[in-house]
């Protein structure tokens, strides 16, 4: 990882340094100098001496392995007349008066430069001024020095690209995941082996298309933008098309439009492409990710279980160097044998298998109740035998799975899209390939019934009326394609990322996708003032205007075309708007001194702990309120340990009557400012007031906005918490200590659960905190098993669950 023993060639004499290079360029009296500034002086200095550094035009002939192995008998001391032209960064220097050694690294390898004062002539000036991470060209005859090193031995040097960031120190090279993901361009340069995954993943795709097309399929472009969501059940992205004055999707999936092709006679196609998906990350997620999806007429789930065992063998065979017959290669420790025909599975086999009993669509929903109750897994009374059954699978019998398998026969419960199979209507002609406990493919022999269909989709906007806002739109326009007839298909989804990360190696998406989405940078002003020139030709911006626009990005458009769209309505509108149902109090003193409380150094609450709990009892009656602010007041406690320990027993009050005013004051717009008059007349500060304040703020523009850490955490975790105690009640236990996050994950997608949990807040929260949402989650889950039995509010006794 960046450790020159392995990324670096060896050069004659000792590697220069960083520190090295930092007493080389300074006056040992002055004090240390930024080397940012350092390199840039340089550059300055370069500038005024008549040489630019980073010139238009660049040569180059040969490259390091290509000099590697056509010199590869040259003997130790021996030159040769050839002469080449290489490029490439500076990995390491050594300078010795009138010799000088530079290790010089390209896209196949490394080569040394074995410069010397006689030969370079004018050149020679240029190597005191070269830094490590320079870009450098260099044209000289290849040599091999008495020490046995071949060498191109320049006798010109040329500077094209001067470096002014230092590279990480070398013998530790860049470790960190986050610097890494955000800054891929760092984490290539430093890391040959994070090259060798990306040179891969080119390869694989690839050849992807070439077994593609081999087999007869038809590579094809459809539309990134839809008007209708459709083909999968996801949370989409939007966005606004200006010429149409309308919003479009981006797509989650391209399974309607290729299957439109099917009906057009293009009886073989497929395409790779990016779709977007507006949920949360993790180790096999990512919102933007690359699939490929594949359609063909005349064939079914057999023709695509034969496609996917030959693509991937191929893979192994090809990219691996595995043998015909004998694929088998290693993921994470893990030995998988992709060799001869691949297991095909009912569900309710792999089912059956992890519960120790045959179970199916016939087993009573009690008994299946009673085996979902012994694993610790919450159900619905709703559900049925379908849903109960695969909730068993997915839950304990994937992760089984090491080899790859066809899991087939999958319910109609939860494959509302898919054909039914002739022989049981009960279950669908499905199947999802899984390796490692891990889906990679998703198969079906697909519906061509235009009348199914339509019922179909409309059960689907039905479902998106009830608040599930994954849920596809009805595509009048596809119907009609399958009413001039489609022929019987098999289609299938590829998650080529996934597909990337096993044939790679790789543990998470992250390390298989050049550029992983990533939570916005705090840039500050001084980062960017560092960066800018002197001065410049033209008007510029100035660094506050900069600085916002490098914060808001794309926010900053959406605010700006809603301000004019705001402006323009109300222009538009003749007559005075009605007077809301609910305006905004004028604030009293109490409420003006809250808002204008100083939040710096400690924080004082003006009452104890117990005046707190004696005056949340006094203006809420009900139970859950209290339990609410309990719960609140625990978590706050717990993350108040974290970020600001010397304020924990603020927080905790701050948490505990958090919603002090709602139940007997109830008011969107003006919950909290009563608080604020309340806690004045307990004795309370402003600043207990501002800071509970700040978690309406979105529905005030007058109060304070949540600013410090701990205000933030009370705004992420007030709706977040119900959520997850509402989801607690539906397990078996009653209680959040056993609850799986994978759990909650699905109660936070399916809008219909505890629709009266604001979701949107939630995002908010997540947002402010710099959190994705699943990370959010994950981390109240934690403090919420932390805290209990404080805001375990329906846990059941011992002797009940035992039951």
């Amino acid at each position: 990882m960046g450790h020159h023993g392995a990324g670096v060639l060896h050069v004659e004499g000792d590697i220069h340094t960083m520190q090295e290079e930092e007493a080389r360029t300074q006056d040992a009296q002055a004090p240390l100098l930024d080397e940012r500034a350092q390199r840039r002086a340089r550059r300055q200095e370069l500038i005024a001496a008549g040489i630019n550094p980073y010139p238009i035009k660049s040569h180059v002939d040969a490259h390091a392995k290509d000099i590697e192995e056509k010199y590869a008998g040259l003997a130790a001391g021996e030159d040769t007349t050839d002469v080449v032209t290489v490029a490439g960064r500076i990995r390491a220097l050594r300078n010795q008066g009138k010799i000088a050694f530079i290790v010089l690294e390209d896209v196949t390898g490394q080569i040394q430069l074995f410069c010397r004062v006689n030969t370079l002539g004018e050149s020679w000036p240029l190597v005191g001024e070269l830094d490590l991470g320079d870009i450098v060209e260099a044209t000289g005859a290849v040599v091999r020095t008495k020490r046995g090193q071949l060498s191109v031995a320049p006798t010109k040097l040329t500077l094209l690209s001067k470096s002014l960031r230092p590279l990480p120190e070398k013998f530790h090279g860049l470790t960190d995941r986050e610097v890494r993901y955000r800054q891929r361009y760092v984490d290539l340069i430093m890391n040959p082996e994070v090259r060798e995954v990306f040179r891969r993943r080119s390869a694989i795709i690839s050849l992807i298309r070439r077994y593609m097309e081999a087999d007869g399929y038809l590579e094809v472009e459809t539309p990134v933008m839809h008007s209708i969501l459709g083909g999968a059940n996801a949370k989409p992205f939007v966005t606004h098309f200006n010429a149409l004055d309308r919003d479009f999707y981006l797509r989650i999936a391209t399974e309607l439009p290729l299957k439109r092709l099917i009906v057009g006679g293009m009886e073989r196609v497929f395409e790779i492409g990016r779709q977007f998906r507006n949920e949360g990350m993790d180790l096999t997620h990512n919102p933007e990710f690359t699939s490929m999806e594949a359609y063909c007429a005349y064939s079914d789930l057999e023709g695509m279980k034969e496609l996917t065992q030959g693509l991937f063998k191929t893979i192994a065979r090809e990219i691996l160097g595995c043998e015909e017959g004998k694929e088998v290669i290693t993921y994470q420790g893990q030995k998988i044998d992709m060799s001869g025909t691949w297991k095909s599975i009912p569900l309710a086999e792999v089912a059956s298998s992890v519960v120790g009993e045959h179970i199916d669509m016939d087993t009573p929903v009690e008994h299946l109740h009673e085996i979902l109750d012994a694993h610790s897994i919450e159900w619905q009374k709703d559900w049925g035998a379908g849903k109960l059954l695969f909730e068993i699978y997915d839950e304990l019998g994937e992760a089984t799975l090491v080899n790859p398998t066809f899991v087939c026969d999958y319910p109609e419960e939860v494959s509302p899209l898919s054909k039914r199979k002739d022989e049981d209507k009960r279950l669908t002609d499905r199947f999802e390939l899984v390796i490692c406990g891990h889906e990679y493919a998703n198969a079906f022999s697909e519906l061509n019934d235009p009348v199914d269909q339509a019922g179909r989709f409309a059960e689907q906007v039905a479902a998106k009326d009830f608040g599930d806002d994954e849920a596809m739109g009805y595509d009048y326009d596809y119907v009609r394609a399958l009413e001039y007839g489609m022929p019987p298909a098999g289609g299938i989804g590829y998650g080529i990322d996934r597909m990337i990360m096993l044939f790679c190696d790789q543990p998470a998406i992250r390390d298989v996708l050049l550029f992983p989405q990533m939570k916005p940078e705090t840039i500050t002003k001084e980062d960017i003032a560092s960066q800018l020139p002197d001065k410049t030709d033209n008007a510029a911006a100035s660094v506050d205007a900069l600085a916002r626009n490098a914060e808001d990005g794309a926010t900053a458009d959406r605010k700006a075309d809603e301000a004019a769209h705001a402006e323009a309505q109300e222009k538009a509108e003749e007559a005075p708007a009605e007077e809301s149902a609910e305006e905004p109090e004028g604030l009293s003193e109490a409420a003006k001194a809250a808002i204008a409380a100083d939040m710096s150094g400690t924080l004082t609450a003006g009452i104890t702990r117990d005046e707190a709990h004696d005056l949340l009892k006094r203006y809420n009656d009900d139970t859950f309120h209290i339990e609410h602010g309990e719960t609140l007041e625990g978590l706050m406690r717990h993350f108040a340990e974290q970020y600001d320990p010397e304020n924990v027993d603020f927080w905790g009050i701050v948490g505990l009557l958090h919603d002090l005013d709602w139940e007997k004051f109830p008011s969107v717009t003006n919950h909290t400012v009563k608080t604020a008059e309340l806690l004045a007349e307990a004795g309370a500060t402003p600043q207990l007031a501002h800071a509970i304040m700040t978690h309406n703020a979105d529905n005030n523009d007058e109060l304070p906005q949540p600013e410090l850490k701990m205000e933030r955490v009370l705004f992420a975790t007030d709706e977040l918490s119900g959520l997850i105690q509402a989801a607690a009640k539906m397990r078996p236990s009653g209680s959040v200590t056993d609850m799986p996050l994978k759990s909650l994950k699905k109660k936070f997608k399916d809008k219909r659960f505890a629709a009266g949990c604001d979701r949107a807040a939630m995002e908010r929260g997540a947002e402010l905190n710099g959190e994705d949402m699943n990370a959010c989650m994950e981390s109240v889950l934690e403090a919420m098993k932390a805290i209990a039995p404080v805001g375990d509010i329906y846990a059941k006794p011992a002797e009940d669950t035992e039951a």
